[in-house]
């Protein structure tokens, strides 16, 4: 029999029990479809992150305080270890391949000012803070090194403490009060919207790290120094330097463990990026079950068919059919249901997809050889769990088939 007959003899018997039929590839379209919805759901998140950290900042390196140990017993980060001020200028001293430096001194506030009060963040940094952070202002001016050294009390707000404190007014120039300490507002922060770790960005407030350092924290630390490298090509090398000169500025002997932490955007991203991954695929593995519950489904029903032409199977035979063409009767059977529901399940992810990006505003990304590789899928269960029914009825003994009622 011809393959063009064969498919054809395939579709006739699968539409001559349609709701049989929808139920046996039901697992199929579910599993196909979830796989679908959950790796573009995946693929989307990985995506965002990975703008979001872009985001941060080009180029940039984090320094963090790190972990020691005394006496035998490790200390977490900030127990015992601490960046200073004199790390910071350690790295501009002696840095070379360094565009701009700038310690972070953060402490949390209750501002108030403009039309009532917030809770809020305020970060103490240097003047080359937006370089690194490659941020703009939507108004006004950043402070100098002049205002760090005189240790002024002005600060740049963000926009979700211009919308709580200053909706309906220019926020330049106005007062605001930190921990009772009065800021006067110079300059105001292009929107720059959530963190890839959910954070807001925009509900921040930027002062001269001498005014917070000495003013509002109350600590003889800073949490962080940020860096940006003078190339994207030299991050390697901006980061080797790095931990060199901190090693020097802590005094650190050769084959001692640092007491700092150094990473750049790609170690995040790679990280966050690697986490999203091992998500996505344990939640497509679940999903994939669907598709194993479906291919047994697909066997059950083939082997039911079977039964029921046992008849049919005996007169293929009497009339010079062979073993061989049954079974590959019956195993196209099988995978045209499976590959069915499969066409089926894409269209369906598809559409699914489309809808959680309409109703969560979630990035959504469905990459082609994941929806093919699906339908490949679907298609090889419709090989594996129809093989044995259509084995069994290329087993058949013609006589004995004949005689079946």
């Amino acid at each position: 029999m011809k393959w063009k007959n064969l498919i054809k003899v395939a579709f006739k018997s699968i539409v001559k029990n349609k709701m049989r039929t929808l139920l046996t590839m039901l697992g199929i379209i579910i599993g196909v479809g979830a796989v679908i919805v959950m790796v573009a759901i995946g693929k989307g998140a990985e995506q965002r992150i990975q703008n979001q950290i872009s985001s941060m900042g080009t180029n940039l390196i984090m320094v963090y305080p790190g972990s020691s140990q005394q006496r035998g017993v490790h200390l977490g980060p900030d127990q015992g270890v601490r960046l200073t001020l004199d790390d910071v200028e350690w790295l501009k001293k002696n840095s070379t391949l360094l565009e701009a430096v700038s310690p972070v001194v953060r402490s949390g506030v209750q501002v108030i000012g403009g039309s009532g009060n917030w809770n809020s963040s305020v970060y103490g940094v240097s003047e080359g803070y937006l370089t690194i952070r490659d941020w703009k202002l939507s108004s006004g001016d950043f402070f100098t090194a002049n205002d760090i050294r005189a240790q002024s009390k002005i600060c740049i707000i963000g926009q979700t403490i211009v919308k709580n404190l200053f909706a309906n007014e220019d926020p330049v120039g106005q007062q605001l009060r930190l921990r009772n300490v009065p800021f006067k507002v110079i300059g105001v922060l292009k929107e720059r919207g959530q963190s890839a770790f959910g954070q807001d960005q925009d509900d921040v407030i930027i002062a001269p790290y001498s005014t917070v350092y000495y003013r509002l924290s109350g600590q003889a630390h800073i949490h962080q120094i940020l860096a940006r490298a003078a190339s994207l090509n030299q991050m390697e090398q901006a980061q080797a330097e790095i931990t060199a000169i901190m090693r020097e500025s802590h005094k650190l002997a050769e084959g001692e463990d640092a007491d700092f932490t150094v990473r750049n955007q790609t170690d995040i991203a790679s990280t966050a990026q690697e986490t999203t991954r091992v998500l996505t695929i344990l939640l497509a593995s679940i999903a994939s079950i669907s598709l194993l519950v479906g291919g047994i489904g697909i066997m059950n029903i083939m082997l039911v068919s079977v039964t029921e032409r046992t008849h049919e199977i005996g007169i293929r035979m009497a009339i010079g059919a062979r073993s061989r063409d049954i079974l590959v009767q019956f195993l196209i059977e099988a995978i045209v249901l499976s590959l069915s529901g499969g066409l089926i399940g894409v269209l369906i992810g598809f559409g699914a997809t489309y809808i959680v990006h309409l109703a969560t505003d979630w990035n959504t990304v469905i990459a082609m050889e994941n929806v093919l590789l699906s339908f490949g899928f679907a298609g090889a269960v419709g090989v594996f769990f129809g093989y044995y029914p259509a084995r069994k009825a290329a087993a058949l003994n013609p006589i004995e088939a004949l005689r079946y009622e």
